[in-house]
């Protein structure tokens, strides 16, 4: 449904996006950077794919856990004291991964940062649905999730530049500076975030988790988030391992590839945000995901073919894999009330890690590499599972979708996706 209104931005909404867009880029970057960085470090410490897959896995699962955990108790706060009591705790995890030396101590280290950085998406969430408008939210979530977008044009070939010369711990170390930049200009330029105090239950923590809990709703779109970040999930881990283990990309190419994708991401994300306020939102997130299961199965079947190519259809793929995640997230933000909202995010994100902790520890025992050198065996067939769970994603949002309609027949002043 077309909407002709746009309402506008005023200049404190603006930094807060800026805020948060460039606190998702450090957060989105300490994750995504361990699938470039995956084959050194699996030569580094000589481990297995499974054991990498564990590695990435921990942070997901560990990150699942505190969602649930802080869930009770989200809707309690001011959501800037939040933002910032986990931001802090996460510059903290991800300190640790650049001292740490070992296989366990890097597993650790990624559960400890998972502990808090896996929450901040979820706050950040909240902050947004509770700052803006729903007419509004598919642009704001459209420059947030840019972050995505600017890890892989700066931060990813930055890093993987730095771990050449100083080894695969210093860009953690960078991220660690960039963080502890913006939890300073954070503490100074964000107001409180506290209206939703005003409209607080008497439920106690645990109480108003189950509450939560137990909204089937709610549950229709905890089922569609999960799918999507399984299907998301389960061919980034090793991406780079199959780029230069199969498709014969170098070390000093590996940068071009994230870069060149990080680049179109940037320009598809805010197009997508501002066709999100404009076109049915179920629409417009089926395209993409259809897309993106063309592309999925065209590029996990690739043989050995020039550089070009394979950017391309890593661009077309990343295009289709980000294009949904604006509007299913628009969507999803539309179901729970405003009392309810920090809670129901925070579950939201923790079941969004924990699938896409499932997804890299299966993704690691499906693969096999007969060394750290050969070439990475069943990749395809991670990419035919991951377009299957992709096509029930688009069951599930259908669901969501009529959920939504359903809310704006019996309250007509909710806008229109």
């Amino acid at each position: 449904m077309m909407q002709d209104k746009k309402p506008l931005f005023s200049n404190y909404q603006k930094w807060v996006v800026a805020l948060l867009a460039l606190t998702q880029f450090t957060v989105v970057l300490d994750f995504m950077v361990m699938s470039p960085l995956g084959d050194q470090l699996m030569k580094s410490m000589k481990i297995t794919p499974s054991q990498f897959g564990f590695v990435v896995s921990s942070y997901a699962f560990s990150a699942g856990v505190s969602g649930l955990l802080t869930a009770g108790f989200a809707d309690k706060y001011d959501r800037k004291k939040l933002l910032l009591f986990f931001y802090m705790g996460f510059i903290v995890g991800t300190l640790f991964c650049g001292l740490a030396p070992t296989y366990e101590t890097i597993v650790a280290a990624r559960i400890l940062t998972g502990l808090f950085g896996g929450v901040i998406g979820s706050i950040s969430m909240a902050i947004i649905t509770d700052l803006f408008s729903l007419e509004q939210r598919g642009r704001v979530m459209g420059f947030v999730q840019m972050g995505f977008g600017a890890s892989q044009v700066l931060g990813i070939p930055i890093s993987l530049y730095l771990a050449n010369i100083w080894g695969w711990q210093s860009p953690f170390l960078m991220i660690v500076g960039l963080s502890i930049i913006l939890t300073i200009v954070i503490i100074q330029m964000m107001r409180p975030v506290d209206q939703h105090l005003h409209h607080q239950s008497e439920r106690k923590a645990v109480a108003h988790l189950w509450h939560t809990l137990s909204k089937r709703d709610y549950r229709i779109g905890f089922l569609a988030t999960a799918l999507m970040s399984i299907g998301g999930f389960m061919m980034m881990p090793f991406g780079s391992v199959y780029a230069i283990n199969n498709l014969k990309v170098t070390p000093q190419q590996l940068p071009l590839i994230f870069m060149v994708a990080g680049v179109s991401s940037l320009i598809v994300m805010p197009f997508i945000g501002r066709l999100s306020d404009k076109i049915d939102k179920y629409k417009l997130f089926t395209g993409a995901s259809l897309w993106m299961v063309v592309m999925i199965l065209i590029y996990t079947n690739l043989g050995i073919v020039p550089l070009g190519i394979i950017i391309f259809f890593n661009v077309l793929m990343m295009a289709g894999i980000m294009s949904r995640m604006v509007p299913a997230t628009t969507m999803i933000s539309a179901l729970p009330v405003l009392q309810d909202r920090g809670a129901f995010m925070s579950i939201n994100s923790s079941l969004q890690q924990i699938a896409g902790g499932i997804a890299s520890f299966v993704a690691g025992l499906i693969v096999v590499q007969k060394d750290n050198f050969s070439p990475l065996e069943h990749y395809n067939t991670l990419g035919g599972v991951a377009a299957v769970i992709t096509l029930l994603c688009i069951l599930m949002m259908y669901r969501v979708n009529r959920l939504i309609k359903k809310q704006q027949n019996q309250n007509p002043e909710i806008q229109s996706v």
